[in-house]
């Protein structure tokens, strides 16, 4: 089954921000509106995914459950929500940007992650194919600046690493390529929400 995408256009410059959404909040909306600015997006797409296999999915609900909580967070008119991941029967973020990659060459994909993720970026599946196959994002998060800057993956690709300054090229830039996006952070996080130790 071909899943529906939203709407795409040769030279369309979008943002993939890809997570488990459970529950989305408004640290996602931040990073995204960061990355837009900053990275001169015009859209970011929110893939709410099947679920994280580094993480425990016992008691995740579905996507289509996240993916309406998501969307009612976004609250922006340039962000999109999709579960298109489930729709595909993908589990890893390598599978699902071969897929977008190898259907919409003309369409500049930049992958965002936050730098929490970096840090443990080494241990994806594919996680070398991901850099050489789209550019990427790292929005810095409290308590993991350092930990995501010494990390495998930022040591092994360090002369990727673009300036601060240049973060507005990156969309137009051939993999491997990749800037850490410093600015105002937000602490908010899913797990924290769900043990009801913070606002929404």
């Amino acid at each position: 089954m071909i899943p529906r995408l939203p709407p795409l256009a040769p030279g369309l410059r979008v943002g993939l921000y890809g997570g488990s959404f459970n529950p989305a909040h408004a640290g996602h909306r931040h990073v995204s509106r960061l990355a837009l600015r900053r990275l001169a997006l015009d859209r970011v797409w929110w893939l709410v995914s099947p679920g994280n296999p580094l993480k425990d999915r016992s008691g995740l609900p579905g996507p289509a459950a996240r993916a309406a909580g998501a969307r009612a967070v976004a609250a922006d008119p340039r962000i999109a929500v999709t579960d298109f991941e489930a729709v595909l029967g993908v589990r890893y973020t390598v599978e699902t940007l071969r897929w977008l990659t190898d259907r919409h060459p003309e369409v500049r994909f930049v992958w965002i992650m936050g730098a929490d993720s970096l840090a443990s970026f080494h241990r994806w599946r594919g996680w070398r194919e991901i850099a050489a196959r789209m550019p990427f994002a790292v929005i810095d998060r409290p308590g993991y600046t350092l930990k995501a800057m010494a990390s495998p993956a930022a040591r092994a690709l360090s002369g990727a690493r673009i300036d601060e300054r240049a973060a507005p090229t990156l969309a137009e830039r051939e993999p491997p390529a990749w800037v850490f996006l410093h600015g105002p952070r937000n602490s908010l996080s899913s797990t924290a929400l769900r043990a009801g130790k913070t606002p929404r």
